[in-house]
């Protein structure tokens, strides 16, 4: 796994219209290189304002978005078309806004679809698509995305993978679901830690002051298991984006000074 790489900009605007640009970047770069690319999106504030930043941003039209694959971190168990799930969030964001193949959005299952209120067989649903989309070259049952971003919770959570938690200790499975979360709602489906681990890039974001103690205890060599972040490691990059508040219990020696 890599060693974490910190950008702190000076704010959280400045840190989603960074990060989307450099999301830009790597998805046209992948695209160029393979024909397609694979991002996992994450919710919440940060998650959601980098995408806002990139349907505002004008070089998002360099991006083919027939042939972008996008997947989710995780997802809150509720009805479809629930205010919210990430997926209408991210819809609302950018999503209804660029020509995406409905075929290569992989939204996770909701609690009125197929599988109805039964959360494991939901997230063995989502594992069975992730593996058939997973080629011989991938290091396993799920693609070897691009990018996969996080968010960071005050608690160190990442996608629904809460501190101490039977998700965060799971060492096989590459979906799991999720009951009793200590953050409403209760039952979600996440991502585990090996499935993230699998892409070639994980991005975790972080702004405000009151992601700075999860910053400092993720980054301090705590484990994975009381700081689920900690965990979080990419194959061939691990990138802390944050702006200048969460980065503030940090020692400064970790990161240069904050971008302009």
């Amino acid at each position: 796994m890599s060693t974490p790489q910190l950008v702190v900009h000076r704010d959280k605007e400045l840190m989603a219209q960074a990060a989307a640009a450099r999301l830009i970047t790597k998805v046209v770069d992948a695209q160029a290189s393979r024909g397609h690319a694979s991002v996992v999106l994450t919710g919440g504030r940060n998650g959601n304002g980098l995408l806002a930043a990139l349907a505002a941003a004008p070089a998002r039209d360099a991006v083919d978005w027939s042939r972008l694959d996008l997947w989710w971190g995780d997802e809150r168990f509720l009805p479809d078309g629930d205010p919210e799930r990430n997926v209408t969030q991210a819809r609302e964001a950018l999503l209804d806004a660029v020509p995406l193949d409905p075929k290569r959005v992989h939204a996770m299952p909701a609690s009125d679809g197929q599988w109805g209120a039964d959360v494991e067989a939901a997230a063995e649903a989502y594992a069975a698509e992730l593996a058939s989309a997973a080629g011989p070259e991938n290091h396993a049952s799920v693609p070897s995305f691009d990018v996969l971003m996080l968010g960071v919770g005050p608690d160190t959570h990442v996608a629904s993978l809460f501190p101490e938690l039977p998700a965060v200790r799971e060492t096989e499975r590459t979906v799991v679901g999720v009951r009793g979360a200590p953050k409403p709602p209760p039952v979600r489906v996440t991502l585990t830690l090996p499935a993230i681990r699998a892409a070639r890039e994980v991005w975790l974001l972080a702004a405000g002051e009151d992601k700075a103690e999860a910053a400092a205890i993720a980054l301090s060599g705590a484990g994975e298991i009381q700081a689920p972040a900690a965990g979080a490691q990419g194959r061939a990059r691990t990138l802390w984006l944050l702006d200048a508040a969460a980065a503030s219990q940090l020692p400064r020696a970790l990161y240069p000074p904050a971008s302009p």
